[in-house]
C-alpha cells in the first residue's frame, strides 16, 4: 500500500489547473472570488478544466463569503447544473447562527449530490463543537473528507488539534480524511505526517506572487516533494 500523500490544489481556471498537475496534485478543488474565500465556479469554468486535466475534481458550493448557507434553493440549482456538466466530487459546509451544523440545508444539497463524494471544509473550523459537528454529520451520504486547519486562526494554533484528531481516526465520527489547510507551510509538513496526516490541501502556497497570480508548478512540485520525503 502507498504511502504517497495526497496533495490538493486550489484552482481558479484551466492555466492554473494544467500547472497544478504538472507540478504533482493529485487533487484540484474549484472555487472562484477568493477575496470571498472561495465560492462556486461557473459550470463553463468547470467544463474548461475538466477539458484541460485528468485529475479528480472537488467543486466548492458555495454563495456568499461566510458559514451561512444563504439561499438553498439556489445553492441546489447550481449543484445541480455542475452535475449535468459531470461534476461528481464537492466542497461544502454550512452553519447556523449558533455555530451548529446547518443540517437542513445539508441535507437538502447531499440529497441533489445523490452519492457524489464531498469534503465538509473549514466551516469546522469555525463551528461551536468540533466533536459534537462530526457527530451530527456522521451518517449523511458522500462525507469523505473534513478540511480543516484544527483552528479558525490557522493550522500554528490548530496543530495539536490536529494531531488530536488524526490518532481517533478509528473512532466513530472520525473515519473521514483528515485533510489539513489553512496557513499551511511546508515547515509544518514533518510533524503532520508524523502524526499519520496523509492529506494536504495549499491555495496561496501555490501562488508565490499571490492570489491575483497563477499557479506555478514548480511551486507545487516543492509540496509534492516535502510530503514524499517527510513520507
Amino acid at each position: 500500500m502507498s504511502n504517497r500523500a495526497v496533495l490538493e490544489v486550489i484552482a481558479l481556471d484551466a492555466e492554473d489547473a494544467i500547472a497544478a498537475q504538472a507540478g504533482g496534485a493529485d487533487r484540484l478543488e474549484l472555487v472562484t472570488d477568493m477575496a470571498a474565500d472561495g465560492l462556486t465556479p461557473s459550470r463553463e469554468t468547470y467544463a474548461r478544466i475538466r477539458a484541460a486535466v485528468d485529475l479528480p475534481l472537488r467543486v466548492m458550493l458555495r454563495l456568499d463569503t461566510g458559514f451561512a448557507a444563504g439561499d438553498v434553493d439556489a445553492l441546489v440549482r447550481a449543484a445541480g447544473e455542475l452535475r449535468s456538466e459531470g461534476a461528481d466530487e464537492f466542497v461544502l459546509g454550512f452553519l447556523d447562527a449558533e455555530g451548529h451544523p446547518d443540517l437542513a440545508a445539508l441535507e437538502r444539497l447531499v440529497t441533489e449530490l445523490d452519492g457524489c463524494r464531498w469534503t465538509f471544509h473549514r466551516a469546522i473550523d469555525h463551528c461551536a463543537d468540533r466533536g459534537a459537528l462530526r457527530k451530527h454529520l456522521a451518517d449523511l451520504p458522500g462525507l469523505d473528507t473534513y478540511l480543516t486547519a484544527g483552528s479558525a486562526a490557522g493550522v500554528d494554533a490548530g496543530l495539536s488539534v490536529l494531531t488530536a484528531e488524526a490518532a481517533q481516526r478509528d473512532l466513530p465520527g472520525y473515519e473521514a480524511v483528515l485533510l489539513v489547510g489553512g496557513g499551511l507551510r511546508l515547515d509544518h509538513v514533518p510533524a503532520l505526517r508524523e502524526a499519520g496526516v496523509d492529506a494536504f490541501h495549499i491555495g496561496g502556497a501555490a501562488r508565490p506572487a499571490g492570489w491575483t497570480s497563477p499557479v506555478v508548478p514548480g511551486a507545487v512540485s516543492a509540496w509534492r516533494r516535502a510530503l514524499d520525503q517527510a513520507a
